[in-house]
């Protein structure tokens, strides 16, 4: 499972979740597919884990995986049946905030292996809570 490195502050405060466009991490950097958010929501680490060994599986060690959305921003939770107040709860689990445009993943395999590729990043999207779409690079020779 993936976290971050430790921070001095271990509780953020609370997020607001705006649907602005991402700006910095919407274009292919390694790969030559991707996954593209296209609705702004959380992802979970463990969604994430989900995701990456789906791909390793379908991929059969055959191409190579990017994953470029990291589980930075704690989410805090009380225990169940816990009464109001005494503080805030303690860290439950680590989310990466989406934004519409920001590339999760980049994917890429030989010229041969297209199809398979293609074929997990489809089954990928369906372990994702966000809408994602399948984007493409074009290879120049």
């Amino acid at each position: 499972m993936r976290t971050p490195t430790p921070r001095r502050f271990r509780k953020v405060n609370r997020h607001a979740l705006r649907s602005t466009y991402e700006n910095k991490r919407c274009a292919l950097r390694f790969g030559t597919h991707g996954l593209q958010a296209v609705e702004t929501g959380f992802v979970t680490a463990r969604q994430l884990e989900a995701v990456r060994r789906t791909l390793t599986r379908r991929l059969q060690r055959k191409g190579k995986i990017w994953l470029r959305a990291t589980p930075d921003y704690p989410r805090t939770a009380k225990p169940k049946e816990v009464r109001r107040g005494r503080g805030k709860g303690a860290v439950s689990e680590w989310v990466c905030i989406v934004k519409p445009g920001r590339i999760l993943l980049e994917a890429r395999a030989s010229p041969r292996d297209f199809s398979r590729l293609s074929e997990a990043l489809s089954v990928a999207r369906r372990k994702l809570p966000v809408f994602v779409q399948l984007v493409t690079r074009t290879i120049l020779l």
